[in-house]
């Protein structure tokens, strides 16, 4: 087999956090505000000029001029300008494919700070201690990161292996850099692991039909929980003392921010856990099945008109919480490239009925699921009990074995593809 069959490319991002003393935050922070003005003022200027004047050469030009004769934007460095630009033009080309909405206007507080850095030899990633490395930010200088993934530097970086750019990215914890990495590796064998199919839940995560359930704590310990009932109470108090039309005080902003690093710490727990499982069960089995669920029309508000008002709105809010909290939809994505890249397959299957139907004999009889957690077949040959759960991962497999596989969805279509009705007659 030649060298073309057994490798294939692979591309991957690692994250990883950043330690700045003040002074390298305050100039990655000048850099980001640099680069989201620097975005705005180009859409201004793309949208004002008539359409036979658009072209990457005249914004290029333009960027140009801009950071010449503006001291503040020349704080963003050339690559990371032409970055802008490019990820720009993409944005308008995936509006023009319909796979996205037009690009807008990004505000201050709304927009996440980030700067691309796409020259992946400018970095200079080394490794110098068992839990530090060092990277190079244009204009900042040589900056520590934590050390907690094997990256290809120093005389390993080649053709196949090297990081091809990265990018910084701000959250309420600081600043992080994400690397992007392209990597040459032997194309995975057919994983010989057996079927399992997955039920996704609230009270149990993720339940398996050979009876394993992954279960996990809350995100946030109990004084972590108070601290932040604590801030959620003190930003409502002093946001009602804010006289209308005021500006948030600083004090205001000062618990908003400590409000979000909690979210963002549980965030983070929620990532490493949901990477240890994923990572476990494409190890593990061969062919994942899954539901195809709408998410987003299962988060729908309960609250109606007002000439229809919604029952049970606060439960159905309650319900929605748990539901985001346990972010099923970046639990499937896991799922999908990690058992590609192990050698198995992610299977999706309609979701109408799976915890209402028997496991065992196939029939749907009303009043089985006594409880949320005990499911008791109500047919009178059959009377199987067991743990609701796992009856509906069995549904999920047997639905699989069956034939009921669905096809791969396409990609996501803006709001003007989705309404846009096509002709029924050829012009």
């Amino acid at each position: 087999m030649s060298d073309e069959l057994a490798f294939e490319k692979r591309y991957f991002g690692h994250r990883a956090r950043l330690v700045l003393t003040p002074a390298q935050s305050a100039l990655i922070d000048d850099q980001a505000h640099a680069a989201r003005a620097m975005w705005n003022l180009l859409h201004e200027w793309w949208t004002m000029l008539p359409k036979h004047q658009r072209s990457l050469t005249a914004a290029d030009v333009a960027i140009r001029r801009a950071r010449k004769e503006i001291d503040w934007l020349a704080a963003l460095p050339a690559q990371g300008a032409q970055a802008v630009l490019r990820t720009y033009y993409r944005a308008w080309k995936n509006c023009w494919e319909g796979r996205a909405d037009e690009p807008r206007f990004k505000a201050r507080y709304r927009t996440p700070m980030s700067v691309d850095l796409p020259q992946g030899e400018h970095l200079k990633v080394a490794r110098v201690h068992r839990r530090w490395g060092m990277v190079n930010i244009t204009k900042v200088g040589r900056v520590r990161f934590h050390w907690s993934k094997d990256l290809p530097v120093g005389k390993l970086t080649n053709t196949h292996d090297r990081i091809s750019g990265a990018r910084l990215v701000k959250d309420a914890l600081g600043w992080h850099i994400a690397f992007r990495v392209q990597s040459l590796i032997p194309k995975p064998e057919p994983h010989p692991g057996p079927q399992v199919g997955i039920d996704m839940g609230v009270k149990v995560p993720l339940a398996l039909s050979d009876g394993t359930a992954f279960r996990h704590d809350s995100w946030l310990n109990g004084p972590e929980r108070e601290e932040l009932l604590r801030l959620e109470r003190q930003a409502e108090h002093r946001k009602r003392c804010r006289h209308p039309g005021e500006k948030t005080s600083r004090r205001l902003q000062a618990t908003y921010d400590q409000i979000r690093a909690l979210h963002a710490r549980a965030k983070r727990r929620r990532l490493n856990w949901q990477h240890q499982i994923t990572t476990a069960i494409a190890r593990t089995y061969g062919t994942v099945v899954v539901e195809r669920l709408h998410i987003t029309a299962m988060l729908g508000s309960a609250k109606g008109t007002v000439e229809e008002p919604g029952r049970c709105v606060p439960q159905k809010s309650g319900l929605n919480r748990a539901i985001s909290e346990q972010a099923w939809g970046r639990t499937i994505e896991m799922l999908a490239y990690k058992t590609a890249h192990n050698g198995g397959s992610l299977i999706k299957v309609p979701a109408a009925d799976t915890s209402r139907r028997c496991s065992m004999c196939g029939l749907i009889t009303p009043g089985s699921r006594e409880s949320q957690a005990v499911f008791v077949c109500k047919n009178a040959d059959c009377g199987w009990s067991g743990n609701a759960d796992h009856n509906a991962a069995c549904n999920i497999l047997h639905l699989y074995r069956a034939g009921h596989a669905l096809a791969p969805v396409a990609g996501r279509r803006s709001r003007q593809a989705r309404k846009r009705v096509e002709p029924t007659t050829a012009r």
